[in-house]
């Protein structure tokens, strides 16, 4: 233990069992010496997100044991990613995380004064650095450089350069911001041990790194600037809040990739070492938890209930957001977010006796796709060709769903079976009953037709999004307006390929765990 006063940093985030840490013999042997040198960096693309309150508290812990704590802006970093941060932008959003960022601190109470903030783009565009990119590039193997970048770097059939200079350069971090460690999540793993192995080959030492887990998103897979129904922005208004916590998936009893759950577990409890479940005095009034265990333990039991849980996140989580949003209330971070951030062009309504000059854009990422699994299938009373299912998409309740399958797929072959489901059309009754989605279909061109239920890849959740190679981003239409035929218009260029891989326009359909697909349907349609 670090002999100093006050916690130390082993007390603090070594050995917490969340933690990994690669190269503690090292770390414990400086911490006899003096205090640790530690940096944590960002790359500047997307909007922060309300699970950067993660590594946010970890810096807060580090500064309490003592640690020199500098923060990275890598801006480089963010255009070198596939370019997720385009050249023209990339001033501007660096502005916008420096901004976002020292609010978040401040709204947990951390003195900006004891960290120091720098910019990749201070030091990476150097002769000293850039002669290091090329002795780096001169030892490190493809094959290495791209399973170090695996996690991290955007994944694409036709990947650039870019991505594989990427590792390179966050290793190179290490040596010229002069630190003992590097802090990061675990989806970091791969470059860290990549600096390790090559770090020494240009005559550098190899750095400590400490990783924090990845908090998964509100669909249950990793939470991501880039898939927009996994996430809560900083800056999201409480009417957005909670429109996103209600669409969450929270299923009754399963505390498996619960993003619900995990959001109270790593974020909530380590700012406040409690968590409050609101609930009115008939279902056993509020109720106050000072472990994680014991909440998770309730749950799992069904004594609290997912409503009762999402509405208490919901005002945890606004007491969090408020003091970032009032600060980024003001005319100057409002026009810096909108610039940085630019909405994609929309048509303007037409006035009267006119027509518009500029469509419509009609892209895949207007349609609210997800896994659904189905709870339950049954006959409709009134219509002998329709099944009547309840499909779980990740909502407090599930939906109910009318699909004309009952000629092509048994009865027992839904039964729990996952589905692709499409969730913003106008809820409209069938023979009676209201259906609130449809199943997303394979079928073949011929007769006799044939009808296969789409396939998300295996070990997805309810309520994981579903959405078009390329099209990762952007927010749904909240319901399809039934006049614009906009799922109209993109299903006609829905086709099964010959690997029987769900397409548009020859983009595939994926979810976070690889593609939609079906059993047999090779060049078929998809409605």
């Amino acid at each position: 233990v670090c002999p100093r006063r006050g916690p130390s940093l082993p007390d603090l985030c070594v050995f917490d069992p969340s933690q990994e840490v690669l190269g503690e013999d090292k770390l414990m042997a400086i911490l006899k010496e003096r205090e640790l040198k530690i940096y944590w960096g960002t790359a500047t693309t997307g909007k922060p997100h309300v699970a950067y309150f993660v590594p946010m508290s970890k810096i807060a812990d580090f500064l309490k044991a003592g640690c020199e704590v500098t923060i990275l802006f890598a801006d480089l970093h963010a255009y070198l990613d596939n370019m997720k941060a385009p050249w023209e932008l990339l001033e501007l959003r660096t502005r916008y995380y420096e901004h976002v960022i020292k609010a978040m601190l401040e709204s947990i109470g951390v003195p900006l004064e004891k960290l120091k903030f720098v910019r990749g783009t201070d030091y990476q565009l150097s002769k000293e650095y850039t002669l290091d990119v090329y002795r780096l590039s001169s030892v490190v193997t493809q094959h290495d450089a791209k399973k170090a970048g695996a996690e991290v770097v955007k994944q694409v059939e036709h990947p650039l350069l870019s991505g594989l200079l990427y590792p390179g350069l966050q290793a190179l971090d290490e040596e010229y911001l002069k630190v003992d460690a590097q802090f990061g999540g675990v989806d970091q793993r791969k470059i860290f041990t990549f600096a390790e192995k090559y770090l020494p080959s240009l005559g550098y030492a190899k750095r400590v790194h400490l990783m924090n887990p990845m908090v998964p998103g509100l669909t249950g897979s990793k939470m991501s600037s880039s898939e927009e129904d996994s996430k809560i922005d900083l800056l999201d208004r409480k009417e957005d809040v909670k429109k996103k916590l209600k669409k969450a998936f929270c299923e009754p009893g399963n505390v498996e990739n619960n993003g619900v759950l995990s959001f109270i577990k790593h974020v909530l409890f380590p700012l406040k070492s409690e968590f409050v479940v609101l609930r009115e005095e008939k279902w056993g009034g509020n109720k106050t938890y000072t472990a994680y265990e014991a909440l998770e333990k309730d749950f799992a039991e069904q004594v609290v209930h997912p409503g009762d849980l999402k509405n208490s996140v919901e005002v945890a989580l606004n007491k969090l957001l408020d003091p970032i949003r009032e600060k980024f209330n003001c005319p100057e971070l409002k026009k810096l977010s909108s610039a940085a951030y630019p909405t994609p062009s929309k048509a303007k309504p037409a006035e009267k006796g006119t027509k518009n000059s500029e469509p419509e854009d009609v892209v895949p990422s207007r349609l609210d796709i997800r896994v659904g699994k189905v709870i339950s299938v049954e006959k409709h009373p009134d219509a002998d060709s329709l099944y009547v299912e309840q499909i779980d998409v990740g909502e407090a309740e599930p939906r109910t769903v009318v699909s004309g399958l009952v000629h092509f797929v048994p009865k027992e072959q839904l039964q729990d079976r996952l589905v692709v489901l499409l969730c913003n059309l106008k809820p409209q009754k069938m023979r009676g009953v209201e259906s609130q989605g449809m199943v997303l279909c394979a079928s073949s061109v011929g007769e006799p037709r044939q009808v296969e239920p789409l396939d998300p890849p295996a070990g997805c959740c309810a309520g994981e999004r579903v959405y078009v190679e390329g099209y990762e981003g952007g927010e749904p239409d909240e319901e399809l307006k039934p006049k614009k035929k906009v799922f109209e218009k993109l299903q006609a260029d829905f086709r099964i390929s010959e690997d029987c891989v769900a397409q548009w326009k020859q983009r595939n359909f994926l979810t976070k765990l690889g593609m939609v697909s079906c059993k047999s349907l090779k060049g078929g349609s998809i409605s």
